[in-house]
C-alpha cells in the first residue's frame, strides 16, 4: 500500500480547512497530514489544532517565527516534515475526490516511474468567484492536460513546445516521491509569490520521470470564491507581466546549466526576455530590445512580440 503525506498550506482557510482535511483523511494510502499554518488572520490556526488534537494523524506546523511567508514556504516547511514515502498537496479551499489515488496504486509498482498526475474540477462557490473564474480560464471543467503522456514529453508540453499536451496541471493532483524530491534538491521558490506551482512542476517534469494518470476526470476539487488569488490576477496587465517575467526568469536562471535542446533553450530565453521588455519602457527598452535581437531574432516575432500576451 502508498505510504502518503499531504501537505496543506493554510492562510485563512477556516471557512474550507475541515472538508479539506476530512477529504484527506477518508483515503486509506494518506499516513500523515501536515497543516501549515501561515500566521492566519481568522481563526484558522485554532481549527488546525483542534483538528490535530483529535487525530495523531493530523500534525500542525508553523514557521520558525510564527510569520507570514507564503504557500511556497509553507510548502517547503511540509517538505522538510514529511516523513512518508510519497507526497501530495492539497490546498485548504479544495478537496479530494475518493478516486484521488486509484492510478497511483497501479502505476507506482513500477520503479522508474517517480510521479503521477491527473486532473482537477472546479466547484464554485460563489457567484463572484464563478464570474471572475469563467473571465479568465475557458475551460471550468477540467484542469489538466491534454493526453497522456509520460516522461520528457511532459516538460516539452509545459514549456509550450508541443501544444497536443498543453501547459499546466493542478498541484492538488500530483504525488510524488519523496526521495526523488531529495535526491534532485526540489523546492518552492519562495521569492515567487504567484505562479510558484508552474515553476515547480516545470522543474519537476525536467528533472523526474512523470506520467499522467487520471486525466478525463476529475480526482480532486478546486473551490472557486470571492478571495481566490488566481481570480484577482488581471490578465494582459502590467502587473500580469510582471509576475509572468519574474516567472520565466526564475526559470531561465535555473535553466541555465542544463543539457538543453537549442529549441528548449530558446523557450526560456525568448520568454524571460520578452516578459522583461514587457515591463520597460524608452531608452532602456530600446537597448535591450537590440541586444535580444541580436541574440536572436526571433524575439520580433508574432509570439515573443514583447509580451504575447498583450492584445
Amino acid at each position: 500500500m502508498l505510504k502518503i503525506s499531504i501537505i496543506i498550506p493554510v492562510y485563512n482557510a477556516s471557512a474550507f480547512l475541515e472538508n479539506a482535511v476530512t477529504s484527506a483523511l477518508q483515503l486509506e494510502e494518506v499516513k500523515e497530514i501536515l497543516l501549515i499554518e501561515d500566521q492566519s488572520t481568522d481563526n484558522s490556526l485554532e481549527i488546525c489544532r483542534k483538528l490535530a488534537s483529535e487525530n495523531v494523524t493530523i500534525k500542525l506546523f508553523q514557521h520558525s517565527d510564527q510569520g507570514n511567508h507564503g504557500a511556497s514556504a509553507s510548502r517547503n516547511l511540509g517538505l522538510e516534515k514529511a516523513s512518508q514515502d510519497f507526497i501530495a498537496f492539497l490546498d485548504a479551499d479544495d478537496y479530494y475526490l475518493p478516486n484521488r489515488f486509484e492510478a497511483e496504486k497501479n502505476l507506482f509498482q513500477n520503479s522508474t516511474i517517480e510521479g503521477v498526475f491527473g486532473a482537477i474540477g472546479t466547484e464554485f462557490l460563489s457567484e463572484k468567484g464563478k464570474k471572475e473564474f469563467e473571465e479568465k480560464f475557458k475551460n471550468v471543467a477540467l484542469t489538466t492536460l491534454k493526453k497522456r503522456c509520460e516522461g520528457k514529453e511532459i516538460f516539452r508540453g509545459l514549456i509550450g513546445l508541443d501544444p497536443t499536451i498543453g501547459t499546466f496541471f493542478h498541484l492538488n493532483s500530483l504525488t510524488i516521491r519523496r526521495k526523488s524530491l531529495e535526491k534532485n534538491k526540489l523546492k518552492f521558490n519562495e521569492n515567487l509569490r504567484v505562479h510558484q506551482d508552474s515553476d515547480f512542476i516545470t522543474k519537476l517534469a525536467y528533472h523526474c520521470f512523470l506520467k499522467s494518470g487520471i486525466i478525463n476526470k476529475a480526482i480532486a476539487i478546486r473551490g472557486v470564491h470571492d478571495d481566490n488569488r488566481i481570480t484577482k490576477i488581471k490578465l494582459y496587465s502590467e502587473k500580469y507581466n510582471e509576475r509572468q517575467f519574474l516567472l520565466w526568469n526564475s526559470l531561465f536562471e535555473w535553466s541555465a546549466n542544463l543539457d538543453l535542446s537549442k529549441e528548449e533553450q530558446n523557450i526560456f530565453y525568448l520568454n524571460k526576455n520578452s516578459f522583461q521588455l514587457s515591463t520597460e519602457s524608452g531608452l532602456k527598452k530600446g537597448f535591450h530590445l537590440l541586444n535580444v535581437f541580436l541574440k536572436n531574432p526571433s524575439i520580433l516575432k508574432t509570439k515573443y512580440r514583447f509580451t504575447y500576451l498583450q492584445r
